[in-house]
């Protein structure tokens, strides 16, 4: 077990985790400026995919760590590989539909649904505590889809908010099959598969035309300026978080990453203009500070 005199001081972890949350949600803002200036979801994807696989793949070489994965894991690594490609279009496609925000606070109820499997499962036992906190994530979701059983369904919007739920399912996924079937194989190297599993699937994807326009170039600057921020702040979000995560104590700080929903609201209110009622905002905060109490629970 380390001793915490190797972790960096908590303020700086504490600001440092809250940057990279940021960083993400700024990701999230630009990636809307990009696919509302003609950018193709599947090239968004494919250009963060290989900034950040060249960033993973930079690391295992100055860490000279062996890219060697045990036969039996390769299905495992493979299978991450596609849910983070399918997780990503469907955060992607949440976001062209919905306020940012809003996919990202139904993105982030992932650990909910990681917990509930683990009961399922039987991996952990269900307490009373926890399933409380679940109760009251699930009231403040509510209140933040604003649903008003009175008004005609918006197309856009139910798409959006499933495919927002979408994305949360299979980071659970993701999560799961990290834990209990890859969590042998380090780090740098299981995140550089997955990028080269996410760029293949976008390139094929792209070839293929499953997605119409998925490889469309922006149309102007601004989309142009969207794809590159896009780009190069999921990958120093990315690269950042893997490289300190040894030192940041994440067991007593992950939750912190939960600021990723807050941020995005002030960037998309001041980028996009989007912006969430009282009721909503209330929401959010009740979603946002119940997930942070059971990462700290779980710490």
């Amino acid at each position: 077990m380390q001793s915490n005199d190797v972790f960096i001081a908590r303020p700086l972890a504490i600001a440092l985790l809250v940057m990279s949350a940021t960083l993400f949600a700024g990701n999230h803002i630009s990636a809307r400026f990009a696919f509302d200036n003609g950018t193709g979801l599947l090239l968004a994807i494919l250009a963060r995919g290989m900034l950040s696989l060249i960033f993973m793949l930079s690391i295992v070489k100055i860490r000279k760590a062996s890219m060697a994965i045990p036969a039996q894991l390769i299905k495992w690594q493979l299978l991450l590989g596609f849910l983070i490609s399918a997780q990503s279009l469907c955060l992607y496609t949440a976001i062209t539909l919905i306020p940012v925000a809003m996919a990202l606070l139904l993105v982030n109820t992932w650990p909910m649904m990681f917990i509930i499997a683990n009961w399922i499962a039987g991996k952990k036992e269900p307490n009373a505590k926890t399933f409380a906190l679940l109760m009251i994530i699930l009231t403040g979701l509510i209140l933040v889809l604003d649903i008003d059983l009175n008004a005609p369904v918006d197309n856009d919007w139910l798409l959006g908010v499933t495919f927002g739920t979408a994305s949360a399912v299979f980071l659970a996924c993701t999560m799961w099959v990290t834990q209990y079937q890859l969590a042998s194989v380090a780090g740098a190297v299981r995140s550089a598969y997955i990028m080269m599993v996410v760029v293949s699937v976008m390139l094929i994807a792209g070839s293929a035309g499953l997605i119409p326009g998925g490889l469309s170039l922006p149309t102007n600057q601004p989309g142009w300026i969207g794809l590159g921020m896009l780009t190069l702040l999921y990958a120093i979000a990315i690269t950042t978080l893997f490289v300190l995560t040894p030192k940041l104590d994440m067991a007593r700080n992950a939750p912190i990453l939960n600021f990723e929903p807050v941020a995005s609201l002030f960037l998309g209110y001041i980028f996009l203009g989007q912006f969430l009622n009282t009721m909503q905002l209330i929401g959010g905060a009740v979603v946002v500070v119940g997930i942070m109490a059971i990462g700290m629970s779980r710490a």
